[in-house]
């Protein structure tokens, strides 16, 4: 069991040496006040806008001071990531001139590994999940004598990443509450060190995915857990257990940790990008998630939310945009059997369009077996006000004799 006084003490002491060297080679991203959120809150809610920061997010922090502690002593460095740490490391690599070796999952997004080869590095793919990839660096490191630089579990990464608390102290007056998300824990290690050292009446809390909750199994069962890991959108937080000195840290010093779903996440993604015009990825997001899906009570609060990151993969931005207009009602799939008589389908989008429906696609099914005599299958998909235009339209639909259903 650590101390967790003279442990966020250390955090904060390394976050101070760490605040120099990031001062030189990155960016203090700025905080932006949240109208929308605040006003859905009754909160007064400030978003840390670390997609900004450079290589899209907060982990240069760590990368740029741990590389800075080694690189006299080392003839090449090697980790493993599933993606924003990769490009920390390289990144960071580049800038003190020492060649650089990252092990990434297989699943890793095309966006990442690319831009994590711009920087210089050696890409390695291997394994499944971040795991996987952990144990083939640790190889790599052994074989080739190379340091290895983890991407969570090590003092100097979570000093690193706290030189963000140090920035948001300068930045927001009277905190109450931090919202971090989390995947290893050095992010919200660092937060907390810097946080609890500064005022210990803030809050700070975790934001994991569903479907890595490998902090919440953890500290229920009081102890490291191994957990199955889930696709998830956000995958940069995807590891299968806590590392052991970030275990200690978040067991002694974060007062929470919560979990979101996927939903949740891609409609923190769309709210962000409509509303605040600002690009998270889907670990970035799960802050905003967590507040959205009203798993945390922000009322009369001020409270500092963590958007730790933007890379998120271009192709995926169109799927996770029509899946949040889904769940909250604005995009429609209809579907039913329509007489195939010349007209039909003019009448039928002619409806949807009298309640400014904006139709995306139309799919004809003839060959459907269950279809009755002279009939085609047919699936519409349009954009919409609300899920009550949506029930208006059926019924609109309904007395001119085309029977739809909603899916």
């Amino acid at each position: 069991m650590v101390n967790s006084g003279r442990t966020a003490e250390r955090i904060y002491e390394g976050a101070k040496r760490a605040e120099k060297i990031v001062s030189e080679h990155a960016y203090r991203t700025p905080v932006e006040y949240s109208d929308a959120l605040s006003e859905m809150t009754g909160g007064r809610i400030f978003l840390k806008l670390e997609n900004l920061q450079k290589t899209g997010s907060f982990k240069i922090r760590g990368a740029l001071y741990k590389i800075s502690r080694v690189k006299d002593d080392v003839q090449g460095v090697v980790t493993a990531s599933a993606g924003n740490h990769a490009q920390g490391v390289a990144f960071a690599s580049s800038i003190f001139g020492i060649p650089c070796a990252v092990v990434m999952p297989e699943s890793a997004s095309i966006t990442k590994v690319e831009s994590t080869k711009k920087y210089g590095a050696e890409v390695i793919l291997h394994g499944r999940v971040y795991d996987d990839a952990e144990k083939r660096a640790v190889e790599i490191s052994k074989r080739n004598g190379l340091a290895m630089i983890h991407p969570f579990d090590d003092f100097d990464i979570i000093s690193g990443q706290g030189t963000i608390a140090l920035e948001i102290s300068n930045q927001i007056e009277d905190i109450d509450e931090v919202i971090v998300p989390v995947g290893g824990g050095g992010l919200i290690s660092g937060i907390a060190g810097v946080i609890k050292t500064l005022n210990p009446d803030i809050r700070v809390v975790g934001v994991e995915p569903e479907n890595s909750p490998k902090f919440t199994a953890s500290l229920e069962a009081g102890r490291i857990t191994n957990v199955e890991i889930r696709p998830t959108i956000a995958d940069g937080l995807v590891t299968k257990k806590p590392g052991r000195t970030t275990y200690e840290i978040v067991r002694a010093l974060v007062d929470t940790v919560i979990t979101v779903n996927e939903d949740e996440i891609a409609r923190a993604i769309h709210f962000l990008l409509e509303n605040e015009k600002v690009l998270a990825e889907g670990a970035g997001a799960v802050g905003v998630a967590a507040l959205l899906g009203k798993k945390l009570d922000a009322n009369g609060k001020n409270v500092a939310v963590i958007v730790s990151g933007g890379n998120i993969d271009l192709t995926a931005i169109y799927r996770l945009i029509i899946r949040a207009l889904a769940n909250s009602g604005r995009l429609a799939v209809i579907e039913g059997y329509v007489p195939d008589m010349p007209g039909n389908l003019s009448d039928i989008t002619g409806t949807i369009a009298e309640y400014r429906g904006n139709i995306i696609d139309v799919i004809h099914q003839r060959e459907d077996l269950n279809a009755p005599a002279w009939h085609t299958a047919l699936r519409i998909i349009f954009e919409i006000q609300s899920g009550e235009m949506v029930a208006r339209i059926l019924d609109d639909l309904k007395s001119k004799g085309y029977s739809f259903r909603k899916i």
